[in-house]
C-alpha cells in the first residue's frame, strides 16, 4: 500500500511542477502516465480476493487525490487540467465498496467547486459515456452524476441548449444500467436518486427562462421524468416497494411540466412535449426518450395504487377514471396507451395487475355521453385491436391464475364497449392473427356468447315491438361468421387441423357452427346462411368428413400408445363432431 501510495504521491508532485515550469509537452506525458497507473490499480483493485485491503486501499488513494485537488496553494492551470481526468479515474474507484464512493463523490465535487461550470459540464459527460466493462456498475455512475447534478444549476449561458445535450447522454446510461440491473444492488438505489437530483436541478434553472425556452426545457424535464419513471419501474423488479420513493419523488415534477394524470393516460400531453422538444430535430437523441409513453401510463398507474403518489402529482384520480367512464374516444385513448403497459416483457406483475385494475375501473359504470354519437369508431379499429391483442397475452402468460381470471374478465368489457359491427371486426381479426389454439378457442367462443346475447335482445325485442326489426349489418348473425368456423376447421394453408395441438380452437369451432345450426333451424332464419343446400354439403364433405377421419385416426394412434391424456382431450372433439355431422345428415335429408 505504502509503495502504491507514494508513486502517487511523486506523480501528482511531478506533475505539478511540470505545469509550473511551463513544459507542456512532458505535463501531458505525465498525466496520461498517472492515468494509467490508475486504471492498472482500480482494475487490479476490483479483481482482488481481499476485499477489505482493495477497501482500504482504494480510500488512500481517493483520498490522497482529494488532499492534493482541496490544497489551496494549487494553481487554477494544474486543477483544470487533471479535471479532464481525476474525476473519471476516481469513479472507477468508487465501485470497490459504499465507502470508496462517498469518498469519490468528495473529489468530484471539489474539482465541481474549482472549475469553469460550462467546462465541468462537458468534462463529466465525457466521463459517463467512455465507462465501460468491467466499470459499468452504478456506484461508478453515482459520483458523476452527483456532480452534474451541481454543474447543471451553476450554468449562466444557453441554459436549454446544455441542458438539451447533457439529458439523452444521462438517459442512455440510466438505460443500459437497467439492462444489467440486480435486485439485490442498493447502488442502483442510488443511481436514480442522483438521476432524480439532476431533475431537480432543471426544475431549478427553468426559472431564469421567459418564453419559449421556458416551455422547451420544462417540457425536456417532462420527458426525461417519464422516461426516468419507465426506467426506475423496469430495473428494480424483484421488489416494487424500492421503487416508490423514486416514483414520489418524479411525480412532484408532473405539475411543473403542466402534465395532468388525464394528459399523460390519454397520451395527448405526452405528444405534446415530445413535439416541442423533438420536432424535426434528429440531434436531441430520439431513441432516449423510448419509454416515455410507458413512463406516463406508469405515473398514472402508481398513483392509482398509491394515494400519495397521486398526491404529490396534484391528481385527483376520482375524477380522472369519471371523465373516462364518460367520453368514449378519451377512454380508448387510455386504453390505446396501456398497452404500453401490458406488452413490456420485464415490468413487474404488480404493475400489470394494477394495469388491469385501472382498465376494469374505467370500464365499470361506463357514464353514457352524447358526444359518442358522433365518433368516427373506425379510426379506433387499429388501436382496439392492438389493446386487445396486448390484454391477450397477459391472459396467456401471466403466472397467477387470479390475475388471469380477472384480466380475462376485463377483456370481456373492453369488447363489450366496442360497438356492435366493428366488436366483429375486431373479433375476427383477433381470430385470424391468433398463433395459441387455446386463445383461438377462447375467442370463439366470445363470438358465440355475443351471438347468444345479440338473439336474447333480439327475442325481447319482438315480444314488446311485434314489428321491430334489427339490422344485419350490426349483427354478429351474418354469412361472415362461419369464415371462423372455416378457418379452424378448414385452415388457409391447405388441410385439416393439426390434432392435439389444435383441440381447443376445433373444439370451439364445432361447439359454434352446432350453435348456429341449431338456433338457425329452430328460428326458422337463416341469417347466415348455413342452412343453404350447397353450404350444408361444403360443411359436410370438406370440413366434417376430412375431421372425422382425422380425429378418428389420431384417437386410434394413441390409444395404441398409451397416451391416455391426448385421448380424453379428443374426447370432447370426437362427441361434437359426431353430433355436427348428424345435424348436417338430417339436414340434408330434408332438402
Amino acid at each position: 500500500m505504502d509503495t502504491v501510495l507514494s508513486t502517487l504521491s511523486q506523480a501528482l508532485a511531478s506533475y505539478s511542477e511540470l505545469i509550473v515550469a511551463g513544459d507542456y509537452v512532458a505535463s501531458e506525458q505525465s498525466i496520461a502516465e498517472l492515468v494509467k497507473f490508475l486504471h492498472s490499480i482500480s482494475e487490479s483493485l476490483i479483481a482482488e480476493e481481499e476485499p477489505q485491503y482493495s477497501e482500504e486501499l482504494a480510500v488512500e488513494i481517493i483520498t490522497q487525490i482529494h488532499r492534493y485537488v482541496a490544497a489551496p496553494a494549487l494553481g487554477q492551470e494544474i486543477i483544470d487540467a487533471l479535471a479532464f481526468e481525476l474525476p473519471k479515474a476516481v469513479a472507477r474507484l468508487a465501485c470497490v465498496s459504499s465507502r470508496c464512493l462517498e469518498v469519490a463523490e468528495g473529489v468530484v465535487d471539489l474539482f465541481v467547486e474549482r472549475c469553469s461550470p460550462r467546462e465541468m459540464l462537458s468534462i463529466l459527460l465525457e466521463a459517463i459515456s467512455s465507462l465501460s466493462d468491467p466499470f459499468m456498475s452504478p456506484c461508478c455512475f453515482v459520483p458523476l452524476l452527483g456532480g452534474l447534478m451541481k454543474v447543471i444549476v451553476l450554468i449562466q449561458r444557453r441554459l436549454y441548449e446544455q441542458v438539451k445535450h447533457a439529458v439523452p447522454i444521462i438517459l442512455n446510461v440510466l438505460t443500459t444500467m437497467c439492462l444489467k440491473s440486480d435486485d439485490e444492488d442498493t447502488d442502483f438505489e442510488k443511481l436514480f436518486h442522483r438521476a432524480t437530483g439532476i431533475a431537480c436541478s432543471i426544475r431549478t434553472i427553468s426559472v431564469k427562462l421567459e418564453g419559449e425556452d421556458n416551455r422547451k426545457l420544462n417540457a425536456l424535464l417532462g420527458l426525461y421524468v417519464l422516461q426516468i419513471m419507465a426506467l426506475v419501474s423496469c430495473g428494480m423488479t424483484r421488489d416494487i416497494s424500492r421503487c416508490r420513493p423514486v416514483v414520489l419523488q418524479l411525480s412532484d415534477f408532473l405539475p411543473h411540466c403542466d402534465l395532468s394524470y388525464i394528459g399523460l393516460v390519454t397520451g395527448c400531453e405526452v405528444d405534446k412535449i415530445s413535439k416541442l422538444v423533438i420536432g424535426d430535430d434528429s440531434e436531441v437523441g430520439v431513441d432516449c426518450f423510448s419509454q416515455v409513453k410507458l413512463g406516463a401510463v406508469l405515473a398514472v398507474i402508481w398513483g392509482f395504487g398509491a394515494s400519495e403518489i397521486a398526491v404529490a402529482a396534484k391528481a385527483d384520480m376520482t375524477s380522472v377514471l369519471m371523465e373516462l367512464k364518460g367520453n368514449w374516444t378519451r377512454r380508448w385513448e387510455a386504453v390505446g396507451m396501456l398497452k404500453y403497459l401490458f406488452s413490456y416483457a420485464n415490468l413487474p406483475w404488480a404493475l400489470k395487475w394494477d394495469g388491469i385494475s385501472f382498465l376494469a375501473c374505467i370500464m365499470d359504470g361506463i357514464v353514457s355521453n352524447k358526444d359518442n354519437d358522433f365518433v368516427d369508431y373506425s379510426s379506433h379499429m387499429p388501436t382496439m385491436y392492438a389493446s386487445l391483442k396486448v390484454v391477450e397475452m397477459v391472459i396467456m402468460y401471466a403466472p397467477d391464475s387470479a390475475l388471469r381470471k380477472k384480466t380475462f374478465m376485463t377483456f370481456k368489457k373492453m369488447l363489450a364497449d366496442i360497438p356492435t359491427p366493428w366488436r366483429f371486426s375486431v373479433l375476427m381479426a383477433l381470430i385470424k392473427n391468433s398463433n395459441s389454439p387455446s386463445m383461438t378457442g377462447i375467442l370463439i367462443d366470445c363470438v358465440r356468447e355475443e351471438m347468444h346475447l345479440e338473439k336474447v335482445k333480439r327475442n325481447a325485442s319482438v315480444d314488446t315491438v311485434p314489428n321491430s326489426e334489427v339490422s344485419q349489418s350490426s349483427s354478429f348473425w351474418n354469412p361472415s361468421v362461419l369464415e371462423l368456423v372455416q378457418m379452424v376447421l378448414r385452415p388457409p394453408d391447405g388441410g385439416p387441423p393439426s390434432l392435439p395441438e389444435d383441440s381447443d380452437a376445433v373444439l370451439s369451432a364445432l361447439n359454434l357452427y352446432r350453435y348456429i345450426l341449431i338456433t338457425e333451424s329452430t328460428g326458422n332464419s337463416n341469417s347466415t346462411g348455413i342452412l343453404a343446400k350447397e353450404n350444408l354439403q361444403k360443411v359436410y364433405k370438406e370440413w366434417l368428413l376430412p375431421l372425422r377421419v382425422l380425429v378418428s385416426g389420431t384417437v386410434s394412434v394413441n390409444m395404441r400408445a398409451n397416451d391416455d391424456d391426448t385421448v380424453c382431450a379428443l374426447n370432447p372433439v370426437e362427441f361434437v363432431l359426431y353430433r355436427c355431422i348428424e345435424l348436417v345428415e338430417e339436414k340434408l335429408k330434408h332438402l
